[in-house]
Formats: structure tokens, C-alpha cells, sequence
């Protein structure tokens, strides 16, 4: 990357990464501190806890599609405004209804896919995935983050202290934005990028892909309803206060990447993905049936739970690592973006599904029914990926051919498709760049780079 390239990627990095610690922030306190509202119920505070994720889910893709009309910045910008002003009003709640209210607002300042195509704009095509990487690290160092200081701060300053915190975090990601975030020079459409209306249900039909997405929303339903009862949990069984939780999610989220790295190591080598995803799977699944019989009137200690819980962060670290880059591989060159834009909208769906079910069980059969509904979703997903075929994967490159005639189309194509190594070319009519499925263990990188000179 270049000054400007590393500039505009961290930048925006910190945009990313300052949202989203500002929703990851009430994940480990929200289900305690939620009792202090007036009206709250189990199913009100999971409804709280997940809320966000429905209005996420729906705005995802239409902000994306809407900032190739109206420009990234300005986008970005209405969303930051948007997720501060929910910030403020849950801030201010003195109910839990308005505390829902205020997490629905939060999720309406959808700018992920925003985010994502302004990112586009400021790099070269082969630092995409570089600058990609970098976002990813981001949100995962922000997840890590929140956990810790979560449980000190909300025992410091509260619940509304924390949206405060949330409320600033927009307020400086704005600021960002505008001063350290360069102009793009260019406003291209990045089909690897972000969604294409016309191709939604293609990629909807495509029974890989579908997989993940089921995938996805299941991992993010578990963690959701997880949280719903597990600081409750940590009190009733090991006897910490709020104030300490931090001693056992960072020692646990520090020890989950040292178990999950032979995981991530073993999968990159080829033909090795799809065990490791199989594995992976089962883990989470056999680490929440451990939760399950951690907990309940017979609990048989602390102990247990820790260890069930560390495999839960293993396996749940590892397919967080792996999905997005299986979905990223797994989709047509020319559509990754629109596969991308579902997957996130199956996340966010997940979130929201795992909060609303996560307190409607929590009221009817306690903690123990909530980890048993997550142990049966994680068994399920873990058959289904035992059943479906492996996976078909390569990866995807995006090179500049300028302008050209239909005949020089069809020549392009055909030339690039002769080039070792290439699986998949698409180049669509009336756009300048050349969207390719690649092997990069056979590409001619040599060939393909002097046509790109051309």
C-alpha cells in the first residue's frame, strides 16, 4: 500500500472499529444492568440486547445501493448521526421500552457496505483483500476490547454512562471521517464489493453460498442469546460482581485464539477447509451442550463452565475468522459483493433473532433452556455442513481493462480465460473492470499482470 492507501484503510478502520465497540460495549452488561428499568422483563431485555440487529438487517444492502447514488461520505455520515441519536435516547431511557427504542435507532445507522465501497474507492484492486484484512482485524480487536472494559466501565458509570460512551464514539468517528478520510478521486461500482439489485436472487439460489449464510446467522444467534443469560450466570455460579467479569472474558478470549490458531493453520492449507469448518462446527456445538449441563440447579462448579466456555470462544473465533473469506471464495467474481451484502444481513439477522429468543426461553425455562436452544441450533448447523458436499473455493481478482467495444468484450474475455490459472471471467457491459475466479497455486501471474500493462 501506498501513504495515501494506508491512510484512507486505517482511517476507515477506526470507523468500523469505533461503531461497532460501541454495540459490542453493552453485549457482557446489558442483561444485568437492564433489571434497573422500569418495565423490564427477560424477553424485554433480550429484545433490547438483539434490536439493533433487525434494523441492521433491513437497511444493510439499501445503504449500500444508496451510496452509489448519493455518495459514500454523505452516507456515512446520516448513518454516524443516526447511531449517535439512538446512542442518546437509550442514554436517557428510563424505561426499558425506550431502551429498545433507543438500540432500533442504533441499528438504522447502517454503513458497513458504505463503509466497505469507500474503501474501495481509496485502494488499488490488488490491495483490496489487504485493506479488507485490516478492516476484519479491526472489528475482531473491538469485540476483544468491549468484553474487557465492558464490565469495569458499566459498573462505574452504568448502563447510560455506556451509550454516552457509544453516543462520543459516533460523534469522533465522524470526525474521522471528514478530516483524516481522503476524497476519492473515482466513484466506481464494485460488484466484489458491494450488493447489485439484479443479482439477489441468483446469489439466493446458490446452495454454497447458503450454507454460510445459514452459518452465519446461526453463530450470531448463539453469542446473542448466550449473553442474554450468561453474565447471570457468572454471578450465580462463580460468584464475581459485574465489576470483575473482565478476569474471565479476557483470559478466555485470549486462550480461545491460542486454541484456535492449529484450526485456522490446518484449514489453510488446501483440500483441509472444509474438515476444519466440520470441526469447528462440532466444537461449538459440544462446547455449548457442556454449558448447558455447567449450569441449572445441579451446576457442578465453576470450573466446568469455564471450560465449556473457552471451547465455545474456540470454535466460535475460528469460523468468525473463516466464514467471511469462505464467502468471499465460494462466490461468482462478479457477485461477491451482493453475497457479502446477504451474509452481513443474515448476521444482523441472527443478532436480533438470538436477543428476541434468547429472553422469550430465558422467562419460560430459565438459563439452562437457553443454552440447550443453542446446543440443538449448533448441532443442526453442524450436520448440515456434514451433509452438504465440500466446498468449491478460489479465490477472486478484479483487474482494470478501460474502455472497450463489444467485440473487444467477447476477445477480452477469451484471452483472459486462456491464461493458466483462471477459472471464471466476467466483464460487464459498459464497466471497465474484468471481475476473475483464480487458483492461485496455477495462476500465470506473470501473463495476467502484462495484460493489465495492455
Amino acid at each position: 500500500m501506498n501513504a495515501s492507501e494506508r491512510k484512507a484503510v486505517f482511517s476507515l478502520a477506526s470507523i468500523f472499529a469505533l461503531r461497532m465497540f460501541g454495540l459490542f460495549l453493552l453485549l457482557p452488561v446489558l442483561s444485568l444492568h437492564a433489571e434497573d428499568f422500569s418495565g423490564s422483563t427477560p424477553f424485554l431485555v433480550g429484545l433490547a440486547l438483539g434490536i439493533y440487529g433487525l434494523t441492521q438487517a433491513v437497511l444493510q444492502i439499501p445503504v449500500g445501493l444508496l451510496s452509489d447514488r448519493y455518495g459514500r461520505k454523505k452516507l456515512i455520515t446520516v448513518g454516524l448521526i443516526i447511531f449517535f441519536a439512538g446512542s442518546v435516547v437509550a442514554a436517557m431511557a428510563s424505561s426499558i421500552e425506550w431502551v429498545i427504542i433507543g438500540r432500533a435507532i442504533q441499528g438504522g445507522g447502517a454503513i458497513s457496505a458504505a463503509v466497505l465501497a469507500l474503501t474501495a474507492d481509496l485502494t488499488r484492486e490488488e490491495q483490496r483483500t489487504k485493506a479488507m484484512a485490516i478492516i476484519g482485524m479491526s472489528i475482531g480487536l473491538a469485540f476483544l476490547v468491549s468484553l474487557t472494559l465492558a464490565p469495569v466501565l458499566a459498573d462505574r458509570i452504568g448502563l447510560a454512562g455506556l451509550f454516552w460512551i457509544t453516543a462520543i464514539l459516533a460523534l469522533g468517528a465522524i470526525a474521522v471521517l471528514h478530516l483524516l478520510v481522503p476524497n476519492p478521486q473515482r466513484h466506481v461500482l464494485h460488484r466484489d464489493i458491494v450488493p447489485v439489485v439484479n443479482q439477489l436472487s441468483e446469489v439466493i439460489k446458490d446452495t454454497q453460498l447458503l450454507k454460510l449464510d445459514f452459518g452465519i446467522f446461526v453463530l450470531h444467534l448463539v453469542l446473542t442469546a448466550l449473553f442474554v443469560v450468561l453474565p447471570g450466570e457468572i454471578n450465580r455460579i462463580g460468584g464475581y460482581v459485574v465489576g470483575d467479569h473482565w478476569k474471565i472474558y479476557l483470559p478466555l478470549i485470549l486462550l480461545s485464539v491460542v486454541g484456535m490458531l492449529p484450526l485456522i493453520i490446518v484449514g489453510s492449507k488446501k483440500g483441509q477447509v472444509t474438515i476444519v469448518f466440520r470441526v469447528a462446527t462440532l466444537l461449538l456445538g459440544l462446547a455449548l451442550i457442556g454449558l448447558a449441563f455447567s449450569t441449572g440447579k445441579h451446576a457442578p462448579g465453576f470450573v466446568p463452565l469455564m471450560i465449556s466456555l473457552w471451547l465455545f470462544f474456540v470454535g466460535f473465533n475460528a469460523l468468525e475468522a473463516m466464514l467471511p473469506s469462505l464467502v468471499s471464495r465460494a462466490a461468482p467474481a462478479a457477485s461477491k459483493g451482493t453475497a457479502i451484502g446477504i451474509y452481513n444481513s443474515l448476521q444482523f439477522l441472527g443478532v436480533f433473532v438470538g436477543g428476541t429468543a434468547g429472553g422469550l426461553i430465558l422467562s419460560k425455562f430459565g438459563a439452562v433452556g437457553v443454552f440447550w436452544m443453542c446446543a440443538l441450533l449448533s448441532i443442526v448447523w453442524a450436520l448440515v455442513s456434514l451433509i452438504f458436499p465440500e466446498f468449491r473455493l478460489s479465490s477472486s481478482r478484479v483487474i482494470d481493462i478501460g474502455e472497450h467495444s463489444q467485440s473487444q468484450r467477447e476477445a477480452l474475455i477469451d484471452r483472459i480465460g486462456r491464461i493458466k490459472g483462471v477459472q471464471e471471467v466476467t466483464i460487464v457491459s459498459g464497466e471497465s473492470l474484468a471481475y476473475l475466479k483464480v487458483d492461485d497455486k496455477e495462476l500465470d501471474t506473470a501473463a495476467l499482470h502484462q495484460l493489465k500493462q495492455t
